[in-house]
């Protein structure tokens, strides 16, 4: 699909004709890419309205187990949120401030929560055009009785390398020549801690640069928490799967692990999936 332009054209007419010759081979469509039905393609969209389609065993198991955690989740209702960027969550965060009772914030992201606060993070990653989004988030969720979740300690390390020399922070004093690249041993115990008592629990998005060992430890915490929750656990697809994985954890000790980061990600801003809903139709 992906050497064939019509598959993305923006273009309606284009984007049909691939659905005409694709729907010439079948009788039924079933859809079970669950990682692009946020994605409106002639494979996904087009195809749909073409044939008698429904949807596949995995993509009903991931509607109906992120729909717990979207649709009247059981509460405590816990989203941790990390990853690098503040404007990758800018709707998950404004949607989920209506709806989790805590929002834990880790990863490249949180600095610009920091900086928010006031405080120095160095030459940490930073979105600065997100600074007066992020008041504002503070403020809604403080408006709401919404519980922001933030490390008081980080990894600051002089660069972005596996071998760099790093040591462990207060939060709020990251010296000016280096970078945070992971939540300390205190925000774990903090982070495990709200975890814990969690009736329902997502996490988005590592704590840390789980790819370098020395900065695996945030993200391990935070997966260890899930598993160790009584709580029914969600884990996004993308870097998030990809941690459990790689940091060796059991997938059988997670409610479930998307197959789909982006659509995950979408469904919990509240998004319409233009893949599912043709499905309806």
């Amino acid at each position: 699909m992906r050497f064939d332009k019509r598959e993305t054209s923006k273009v309606d007419e284009e984007g049909q004709s691939l659905a005409q010759e694709l729907a010439a081979f079948a009788d039924v469509f079933g859809s079970d890419g669950f990682g692009v039905v946020h994605r409106k393609q002639a494979s996904v969209y087009d195809v749909a309205q073409l044939l008698p389609a429904a949807a596949g065993l995995l993509v009903q198991q991931e509607v109906e187990s992120l729909s717990r955690a979207v649709v009247d989740p059981e509460r405590p209702y816990v989203v941790v949120l990390g990853g690098s960027k503040v404007s990758d969550k800018l709707g998950v965060i404004a949607n989920l401030l209506t709806k989790a009772d805590r929002l834990l914030i880790g990863g490249g992201m949180v600095f610009t929560f920091l900086k928010a606060k006031g405080f120095e993070v160095g030459a940490s990653l930073l979105e600065e055009e997100q600074l007066e989004t992020v008041k504002g988030y503070l403020d809604t969720a403080e408006a709401n009785g919404v519980e922001i979740v933030l490390p008081t300690d980080i990894v600051a390390a002089t660069s972005f390398a596996a071998d760099a020399d790093h040591v462990t922070v207060p939060a709020d004093a990251i010296p000016a020549d280096r970078m945070g690249l992971d939540i300390g041993p205190e925000s774990q115990a903090l982070f495990a801690s709200k975890i814990a008592d969690a009736k329902t629990i997502v996490w988005n998005g590592p704590m840390g640069v789980f790819e370098f060992e020395a900065f695996a430890a945030g993200t391990r915490a935070v997966a260890q928490a899930m598993v160790d929750a009584e709580g029914f656990s969600v884990v996004g697809g993308g870097d998030s799967a990809a941690a459990v994985r790689r940091l060796g954890f059991d997938e059988a000790g997670f409610g479930h692990i998307s197959t789909g980061g982006g659509a995950s990600l979408e469904l919990l801003e509240g998004k319409v999936l233009p893949g599912l809903s043709v499905l309806e139709g």
